[in-house]
């Protein structure tokens, strides 16, 4: 089945006002309820990575863990969970940083990476950039390549997929909105 973008982003819906007002939400969980639109969006992804070198898929809680869960069933690949602070197990490592709407911190647990592994983050979004950007730290902290930041969604005008670009990370996006 071919990706076909104006049927996915007919799935997604904006909440306004939400989590506080004056925030566009971007909500993408009724594309899990729609077969088509879920393979649509797993299919674009499988065949774009299918053949690369990546050895390594970490997401980012909680969204970003469900489609990239399903990615690296296909790509028979290990999946990273980086997750809000105080839900891992174990010895983690933590980055704090700057939402849109607020503050947050996000925890990887020590060793879930090393040396040379070349890792595709996958979030759901892309806005600011900043949960990406403490992901990317806690990843190249234990000695990670980041070979691309993949997302469902790109909010372009909130500047984060362009910090990621300055930043030299690779960005890739099935569908964008303007406007924040």
């Amino acid at each position: 089945m071919l990706y076909d973008d104006f049927y996915v982003k007919s799935l997604i819906q904006t909440i306004e006002d939400w989590p506080k007002p004056g925030i566009s939400f971007r909500d993408i969980t009724p594309i899990f309820s729609d077969p088509k639109g879920m393979r649509m969006v797993v299919d674009a992804y499988v065949h774009r990575y299918m053949a690369s070198d990546i050895t390594h898929i970490a997401c980012i809680d909680a969204r970003g863990f469900l489609i990239a869960a399903v990615l690296a069933y296909e790509l028979q690949k290990p999946l990273i969970l980086i997750r809000k602070k105080g839900k891992l197990p174990g010895k983690t490592i933590s980055q704090k940083y700057a939402l849109e709407y607020g503050e947050a911190e996000l925890e990887i647990q020590q060793g879930a990476v090393k040396s040379g592994d070349q890792v595709l983050l996958f979030d759901d979004l892309i806005a600011t950039g900043g949960t990406l950007f403490a992901a990317i730290e806690l990843l190249t902290s234990q000695g990670a390549n980041i070979k691309e930041v993949a997302a469902i969604i790109d909010l372009p005008d909130l500047g984060g997929s362009q910090k990621l670009i300055d930043s030299n990370v690779s960005v890739f996006s099935l569908c964008a909105y303007d406007g924040d």
